[in-house]
């Protein structure tokens, strides 16, 4: 096993602006002020009406400008809602198919796939990378397993190289890059928060295995049987473009952390003014730039609440225990925060106190987006807003409407 690498401290970084463009928030309450009841369509399942209340509120209040949450409970719709307006002119009406960049919740479609290709006997997770990708076993990393990719145990949380966004968009130079880095500790003795790089290794695995990119395999594998080959996409096409909500930036922040924060989170900087760039959105980043809306998550993840969806089952019972495989738990090395990592998705149950300590897996996205699953109760949950508040970890507006779906229960 390699031993880490000393990578020198960073400097200290500026604060980011997430701002409107000339240094004022961009409020939508504000904005917002003339704003009558918020439009809301869609499905939902009475008992699940204080769900539809409360994204009422949000719409109405200004929490949100644009926003769409669904819910299945063993592969059948409960809550397919969308509503509010597309940007923050508040002219145009959310679309049916809107799309919102979700940042890191893309990483659980990612995690999904290869959970996919594990349950057919495609990938073995427990396998080292190297036997599916030669190169990766560069700078000592010829014992690192698929299943550290997903745990983020591999350390590779971030590049040593300095990187700009063109650089980490350029999809086959950045796995090149990966494959022959030194990891920053010892592989498989801790987690540390792939936070940009998990989508790149773990989509060149799918790739390898499947002969297919990450996005295509996403496609067409899960969403196109599923019938939500509209509503998600790793690596947006053209003709998606009108239905692409960008991000409306919220307040400034004043990034913090360590020094595998700085290398691993903000190396490239990237705001939500920079997903509005076409090469992002074109992009087959598995880690944060997954552009879907609550519809494409919710569904796409019911195959690991239940299986499937709308009679469609892709994933045994087997398969879908494997999340529940702890990879790390303890305090992360970037996040500075205690996480227990299963297959790719956090495992920490307490974020939802109405849980009552069931078996999830979930993980949430820059700007508020949320993907959710109840393994016990066979639910999966999809939350995308365009409104970013505070950026990262933010979850306020998606816990609350998990908690009213847990009351609804």
């Amino acid at each position: 096993m390699t031993t880490a690498t000393r990578i020198p401290p960073a400097p200290t970084p500026p604060a980011i602006d997430m701002t409107s463009g000339d240094g004022q928030p961009a409020d939508p309450k504000l904005a917002g002020q003339h704003q009558e009841e918020a439009q809301i369509n869609g499905t939902c399942d009475e008992r699940f009406a204080r769900v539809r209340d409360v994204l009422a509120e949000y719409l109405t209040s200004g929490l949100d400008i644009g926003a769409s949450i669904a819910v299945l409970v063993d592969g059948e719709v409960a809550i397919d809602l969308w509503g509010g307006y597309f940007d923050e002119t508040y002219t145009r009406t959310w679309p049916r198919h809107g799309l919102v960049n979700g940042f890191s919740s893309t990483k659980t479609m990612t995690a999904l796939c290869a959970l996919v290709l594990a349950d057919r006997g495609e990938l073995d997770l427990d396998a080292p990378v190297a036997e599916y990708w030669p190169e990766f076993a560069a700078s000592g990393k010829a014992s690192v397993l698929v299943r550290h990719l997903l745990g983020h145990t591999s350390g590779l949380a971030g590049w040593t190289e300095q990187m700009t966004l063109d650089d980490i968009c350029d999809i086959e130079g950045s796995v090149a890059l990966l494959a022959r880095q030194t990891p920053w500790w010892e592989p498989g003795t801790a987690a540390g928060y792939h936070g940009f790089t998990q989508g790149h290794l773990v989509g060149e695995v799918v790739r390898r295995v499947s002969g297919k990119p990450l996005g295509t395999f996403l496609t067409e594998e899960l969403l196109a049987p599923l019938n939500v080959a509209d509503d998600y996409y790793i690596g947006t096409p053209e003709e998606a473009d009108s239905r692409v909500s960008l991000l409306v930036p919220g307040y400034p922040i004043n990034p913090r952390g360590n020094r595998f924060f700085a290398r691993a989170m903000l190396n490239p900087v990237a705001t939500p003014r920079d997903t509005w760039r076409i090469s992002w959105r074109r992009a087959g980043m598995g880690a944060l730039n997954g552009h879907g809306n609550a519809r494409g998550i919710a569904t796409a993840q019911s195959v690991l609440a239940s299986g499937g969806a709308g009679g469609v089952r892709l994933m045994s019972e087997a398969g879908r225990a494997r999340v529940l495989e702890q990879q790390a738990a303890g305090v992360d090395l970037v996040l500075d925060i205690p996480l227990r990592w299963g297959m790719g998705y956090s495992l920490n149950n307490e974020i939802v106190p109405a849980s009552g300590g069931t078996r999830v897996a979930w993980w949430a996205g820059n700007g508020g987006s949320m993907s959710f699953v109840d393994l016990d109760r066979r639910f999966s949950f999809g939350y995308v807003p365009n409104r970013w508040i505070t950026g990262a970890h933010e979850m306020d507006r998606s816990l609350r409407l998990l908690n009213e779906v847990y009351q609804a229960l």
